[in-house]
């Protein structure tokens, strides 16, 4: 999917919808960019202004918060629509993060293994062994590391086991998308460290960057400020706002809060430059030969279509046509988010929305700010 050539007719102006915030440059002394990446980064503003509501309300979805990275700092933060029924959504708008918690967990974890305080290569079991799996003598080879690359062997989440904990496989010979094994990260690490994890999180992550508007759990700030999510009816309500840490899952934040986070992360803060590469290394390339055969044929450049992508450690690392970019999407109920970025250009976007339907606002706004056909077909 390319991003839409719009005519100066077809604008569409989102003043009462839209509230936009504006974060500069480090200074007038900031290295000037080019006039063409200047010129791409102006135009995809414009254009999503000019057609956010319009995305919304076709995907019904109440809102969409924004924010584009450019020479590794946050350029610009844009929200739209409504947080709740009849209440704006602004910057202060506190989202649920769905699965963009994972990396904010794992972020904790690295900076804890670049100080010292554990090792991503350590047995986590003389501090912390899930009850469901003390019989299991696998539990001996879990360690940070298995955990942040999705190679644990749990499920998901033990719901889908009978509600009991098991490993399915030997931890490290295979890749399983699993928040259990962030939640037992965590565990470990306020065990071996005898803090709670979000303490550590906000010691070693939220504060050092300057993130005031997040948190794990609910806090009296929450009050007024919540994205409700939004979809077809449940039998059971929704409720999103974690009263106990869950590494996973369930992270509020802004939109300009997680933008410093991805801006922090692309410039390796707190870690070592050995921890920061081995972030970004793919642990197992998931790209199936059929699956590339399809992506390929969808942009229809078979001659020039070359995919590998699978888990570093918190993030997904792909490697589309040479040029390497981590990402990472969240899902609940009626939450869509998204993050992507690409280290060696400085360059990275950041969306969420309080939509079931999330996923089609989502790819048309990084269709504009990223507008790489065959990245968006792997999306």
């Amino acid at each position: 999917m390319r991003p839409e050539t719009w005519g100066p007719g077809k604008a569409l102006v989102v003043a009462v919808m839209g509230c936009v915030s504006m974060i500069p440059a480090a200074g007038q002394e900031k290295a000037q960019t080019t006039t063409r990446t200047v010129a791409a980064k102006t135009n995809g503003r414009a254009e999503i202004d000019a057609h956010a509501a319009e995305w919304l309300k076709e995907s019904d979805v109440p809102s969409l918060a924004v924010a584009y990275i450019e020479d590794r700092s946050v350029a610009w933060t844009a929200v739209y629509g409504e947080q709740s029924p009849g209440v704006p959504a602004t910057p202060k708008t506190l989202y649920n993060m769905a699965s963009l918690t994972k990396p904010v967990t794992a972020e904790t974890v690295l900076r804890l293994a670049s100080a010292g305080r554990l090792s991503l290569n350590e047995s986590m079991s003389p501090f912390w062994i899930d009850p469901d799996i003390k019989g299991d003598p696998r539990s001996k080879l879990l360690t940070p590391r298995l955990c942040l690359s999705h190679q644990t062997g749990f499920p998901n989440w033990r719901g889908k086991t009978g509600g009991v904990l098991k490993i399915q496989w030997d931890p490290g010979t295979q890749t399983g998308y699993s928040g259990e094994g962030f939640n037992y990260v965590g565990r470990f690490a306020e065990k071996k460290l005898g803090k709670p994890f979000d303490v550590l999180a906000q010691e070693m992550v939220f504060d050092p960057i300057g993130m005031k508007d997040t948190s794990y759990t609910a806090k009296d700030w929450y009050v007024g400020r919540l994205a409700v999510p939004h979809g077809p009816k449940r039998d059971k309500p929704v409720d999103d706002v974690a009263q106990a840490w869950n590494g996973a899952d369930l992270l509020r934040t802004t939109i300009q809060d997680y933008a410093k986070f991805v801006v922090s992360v692309m410039h390796d803060e707190g870690l070592t430059r050995e921890i920061a590469a081995e972030r970004a290394t793919l642990t197992r390339d998931r790209m199936k030969p059929e699956d590339l055969k399809n992506v390929c044929r969808t942009v229809g450049d078979p001659a020039h279509c070359l995919v590998t992508a699978g888990m570093g450690l918190g993030w997904e690392v792909e490697t589309v046509n040479g040029e390497k970019i981590l990402d990472h999407d969240g899902s609940d109920w009626g939450v869509k988010t998204f993050v992507m970025f690409v280290p060696a250009r400085g360059i990275g976007v950041v969306v969420f929305t309080n939509g079931e339907n999330g996923e089609a606002v989502i790819k048309k706004v990084v269709e504009v700010l990223y507008p790489n056909k065959l990245y968006l077909a792997t999306m």
